[in-house]
């Protein structure tokens, strides 16, 4: 089971997957491929975006 982030901090939802894994790089510290999973939500709190990363395709 993956350990689970939630960034509570409103997220610009035109990100893609680059901008949102610079934002667990650069402001929380962490490796964005180590398999957690990260969630986001917009200013409005009524959408998530979600983050994992996978590597076997």
């Amino acid at each position: 089971m993956p350990s689970i982030y939630l960034y509570r901090d409103p997220v610009d939802f035109r990100k893609s997957f680059r901008g949102l894994a610079a934002i667990v790089e650069q402001e929380l510290g962490h490796n964005p491929f180590t398999g957690a999973l990260y969630a986001f939500t917009n200013r409005r709190r009524n959408k998530i975006k979600l983050l994992f990363w996978e590597d076997n395709g």
